[in-house]
């Protein structure tokens, strides 16, 4: 039988140790901001707000953006984040009830508005209200959303289009992407006659028109809930939060169109 000293493996923990604790490491984990998670809508304004945190003198967060639902199934199978910024109360519900979410931290950030987009230059003659003949200005073409079955513009469309019985007829019409910025590429490249997406992302594009606005009560409430993730352990990512929620911040998210929520 072969007997195992175990000094060796106390002199490597002992330097992992002296390692974790050196200036070098800890300056190196400065070096990095908070990592946030945040809906694909949220890119241009999010990235102003870093850059607005980062002029006092933080670390700049590390931002990544996607469909809401795609960054709640990351944070449930383990993604090593601080702060996830959700498009709807669903998603951010969900990780919630799964436990991830640092108690107390929850608050909604901001609200949006959804609408009805065509490629730019193109005369469309179509306003959005009850039985709007949309199949018929398709014209064979397809409607560009996120996906209506799990991101959150996408359901936010479905539920607007079913209030105004405009569903059925294009439901089988529907392209699907896997967020709203995928959505909004497919009109921007004339891939699709119309889509709908955010009002801040047909905003944020210059190839496309927005044709209307769909009616706040014909769909859920837009709001952008954010909270600090309970595997955070940066020491910066409570101060982004509540920078994000500051006036400071609410006024960098109100330059991109967003609303107070």
């Amino acid at each position: 039988m072969r007997f195992f000293s175990p000094i060796p493996l106390l002199l490597r923990a002992l330097a992992l140790l002296s390692l974790l604790l050196s200036p070098s490491w800890a300056a190196a984990q400065d070096r990095r901001g908070p990592l946030v998670l945040a809906a694909a809508s949220l890119q241009e304004s999010m990235n102003a707000a870093a850059d607005a945190w980062t002029r006092q003198g933080h670390a700049r967060p590390v931002l990544s953006f996607a469909a809401s639902s795609a960054l709640a199934r990351q944070i449930k199978a383990g993604a090593p984040a601080d702060l996830f910024a959700s498009a709807d109360e669903d998603w951010m519900d969900d990780i919630q009830k799964a436990g991830f979410v640092a108690r107390g931290s929850r608050a909604d950030m901001a609200g949006n508005r959804l609408v009805l987009v065509a490629p730019a230059g193109k005369p469309v003659r179509l306003r959005i209200g009850h039985n709007m003949p949309l199949a018929a200005a398709l014209n064979g073409g397809r409607l560009a959303m996120a996906d209506p079955d799990a991101v959150p513009a996408g359901k936010y469309g479905k539920a607007a289009l079913t209030a105004l019985n405009v569903w059925p007829s294009v439901a089988d019409k529907v392209a699907r992407g896997d967020s709203v910025r995928a959505a909004l590429a497919l009109v921007e490249r004339g891939a699709t006659p119309f889509g709908i997406v955010y009002a801040t992302d047909a905003r944020a594009s210059k190839s496309v028109q927005t044709v209307g606005t769909f009616p706040t009560g014909s769909h859920p409430s837009i709001r952008y809930p954010v909270a600090r993730l309970t595997a955070s352990r940066h020491r910066d990512a409570e101060g982004f939060r509540r920078f994000l929620l500051s006036a400071q911040g609410r006024t960098i998210l109100g330059r991109y169109g967003f609303s107070a929520p």
